[in-house]
């Protein structure tokens, strides 16, 4: 058993509002998995998941696009807010095929997502990205798949908060690596939220940071086993509390307090919530056969 000196993720457990988070995520899980619909139709439901998923991430950078038209879209070339919609379904695609790779490297998994999400702009032989989505030109030559450099500029429209250097971000990226590689008791929920936060502080690349500190966050969430299926999309619910929800509770992560981490994590936990009654509803649509 890991003690919360050696542990310090599980040691976040026990601040304030944290258990409850927990206790109230693991139980609306728990409510969505047993619904009848997910007995037979698990896949369909786990498809509309990443859907959904995916426009509420490409919803907080900035592409705030209806549920239909990121459905009907094949083409995602056209402009910014198509090339942000294409990397988050990318990375919504990309994000279950890495799962057993995030707990031996992580480091590993956070290249790939930010390859993925740029499309392999600028690779020499680099592929165009997942099918029908388009190849994002935002990132070039090798600064993708890479943290970023003293002196590269970082493309990140909702966050503004002041930047760690490159040296920073180092080593902040090789601490977090550590803790996920070496593993221990803390809740899922508390290890995706710190994950997010963590990516989201540090903007270790030049473009695309809140998309993949999302990914990473789903990633963790199914790995652990929580939501396993990948029914529960986290990013429907930071995007359903709002921008601005989103930003303040992100600054209480930001300033280190035990209220203002637990208050992220808290955060962090009603967007679950809030993906589990999602799903919820596509289950009932699908049983009443309006789906």
């Amino acid at each position: 058993m890991s003690t919360h000196a050696s542990d310090p993720l599980a040691a976040l457990g026990s601040l304030p509002g944290v258990a409850d988070a927990v206790d109230s995520v693991r139980k609306a899980v728990d409510r969505v998995y047993g619904h009848r619909v997910m007995r037979r139709r698990s896949n369909e439901i786990s498809s509309e998941a990443a859907l959904r998923g995916a426009r509420g991430s490409a919803a907080l950078s900035g592409a705030d696009w209806a549920l239909e038209e990121v459905r009907r879209r094949t083409d995602f070339s056209a402009d910014a807010e198509a090339r942000t919609v294409g990397a988050a379904l990318r990375l919504g695609a990309e994000a279950g095929q890495l799962l057993s790779i995030w707990r031996q490297s992580p480091m590993r998994v956070l290249a790939r997502l930010h390859l993925v999400a740029s499309g392999d702009a600028g690779i020499p032989g680099g592929s165009a990205g997942a099918a029908g989505t388009g190849t994002a030109v935002g990132a070039v030559g090798d600064s993708v798949g890479r943290p970023r450099l003293d002196g590269e500029t970082v493309d990140e429209p909702l966050v503004d908060a002041p930047l760690p250097t490159p040296s920073e971000v180092a080593g902040r990226l090789d601490g977090l690596a550590e803790l996920i590689v070496a593993g221990g008791d803390a809740p899922a929920l508390v290890t995706a939220a710190i994950v997010h936060g963590e990516l989201l502080a540090l903007r270790p690349f030049t473009s695309y940071n809140g998309p993949v500190a999302r990914a990473a966050e789903r990633i963790v969430l199914v790995g652990s086993g929580l939501d396993p299926k990948a029914i529960c999309p986290a990013e429907v619910g930071h995007a359903e509390q709002g921008t601005a929800a989103y930003l303040a509770a992100f600054e209480g992560y930001l300033s280190g307090t035990p209220e203002g981490v637990g208050g992220w994590i808290a955060h962090c936990g009603r967007s679950v919530e809030l993906g589990v009654r999602e799903s919820t509803a596509v289950c009932e649509a699908l049983q009443r056969g309006a789906a």
